[in-house]
């Protein structure tokens, strides 16, 4: 019977240990979170639209930037607020089928995330977002 316990008060304290540290990694040490998301919507004459979520529990300041592979920005700007939803029509006469990068860093937070935008033709126009950091 001592076995027994001895079993069971192990396994008791192992999923405490085990649940307790899940707990501490899942809250960040208290930082405050922030989602981004970036989706394609639509073309809107003939051209990709794409809408940003930035979704977080507080003001903060975003920067958003549009780069071409070459690293040259297209477009740039700040927005600020707690829930903020931004809609972006690209020109592609701009910047063809080349890939493009979007950042979107947060001031409070230092963080940066990065997408990228790759096009292809085929008989059906094909849109695909991917986020990398």
């Amino acid at each position: 019977m001592k076995a027994v316990n001895y079993a069971i008060a192990l396994i008791t304290l192992i999923t405490l240990t085990v649940g307790s540290s899940t707990v501490t990694l899942a809250n960040d040490g208290g930082k405050k979170q922030h989602n981004t998301e970036l989706r394609f919507i639509g073309n809107m004459e003939n051209q990709p639209v794409f809408e940003l979520n930035l979704t977080n529990t507080e003001d903060d300041e975003f920067t958003v930037t549009f780069r071409d592979e070459s690293g040259n920005v297209l477009y740039t700007d700040k927005f600020k607020g707690a829930n903020i939803t931004k809609k972006f029509m690209l020109k592609t006469e701009e910047f063809g089928d080349t890939a493009l990068n979007v950042s979107v860093k947060s001031k409070k937070n230092n963080t940066t995330e990065v997408y990228t935008i790759n096009r292809s033709h085929t008989y059906v126009e094909e849109t695909v977002v991917n986020k990398l950091k």
